[in-house]
């Protein structure tokens, strides 16, 4: 078992035992979303409130190990297969995370939800950016465009743009941390605009090597 399946599974053990024994302490009507001003805006039930989390990373941890099997370019995931890892501890990490967070704030904590996910999003972005440069053409891992899928090459500049615009956001993101009252804007405009650009931008390279063939 490779070390990403240990570290992944233990991390999801470790969620639904904690839950399990803080339970009893939890409200029945746990709080479960936060909008921009860090405001609770949703709630859940308690017994979803605890299981859900451990359960999404109990499926995240089955879909980690099914990707690289099934993809039928499995043989390009192997070629980057030590950072799709790293990337999976780096997610469950940060599932864990907000987990945490979560359940302390239903335990009677209190402190700006927006602002102690910022350091988690920022790593996370910029780790999606190292991922995204040494990522080879495959299925499910990558910028995934019908251009990119359909040409090494376009795949190849795209991703080398895509890693290198991730690691800006992971870090453009920290700004939020400096102005919490924004912080939400500081996470969701930067992804917005590398998914916009990365999009466009393998749809003009695809089409200029069009042009350079005919």
């Amino acid at each position: 078992m490779r070390f990403r399946m240990v570290i992944t599974l233990v991390i999801v053990l470790i969620s639904f035992i904690i839950g399990l024994l803080f339970y009893p302490r939890m409200p029945e009507k746990m709080a479960s979303h936060w909008n921009i001003r860090d405001e609770v805006d949703g709630y859940i039930s308690r017994f979803w409130g605890i299981l859900l989390m451990p359960l999404i990373s109990l499926g995240l941890f089955f879909l980690s190990l099914i990707i690289p099997i099934i993809d039928p370019l499995r043989e390009n995931i192997k070629k980057f297969l030590k950072y799709f890892d790293l990337f999976i501890i780096f997610l469950f990490i940060f599932l864990f995370y907000l987990y945490l967070l979560t359940l302390l704030w239903n335990l009677g904590a209190r402190f700006p939800m927006s602002k102690m996910l910022i350091p988690g999003f920022s790593l996370l972005f910029f780790y999606c950016g190292v991922l995204v440069e040494n990522a080879k053409r495959n299925w499910f891992i990558g910028i995934r465009t019908p251009w990119t899928l359909s040409n090494e090459f376009v795949w190849d500049k795209t991703h080398k743009i895509g890693g290198k615009l991730f690691k800006i956001a992971g870090i453009f993101t920290l700004f939020g941390l400096l102005f919490p009252f924004y912080a939400f804007y500081f996470v969701i405009i930067p992804i917005l605009f590398v998914t916009f650009f990365t999009i466009v931008y393998s749809y003009f390279i695809y089409q200029k090597l069009g042009e350079a063939k005919s």
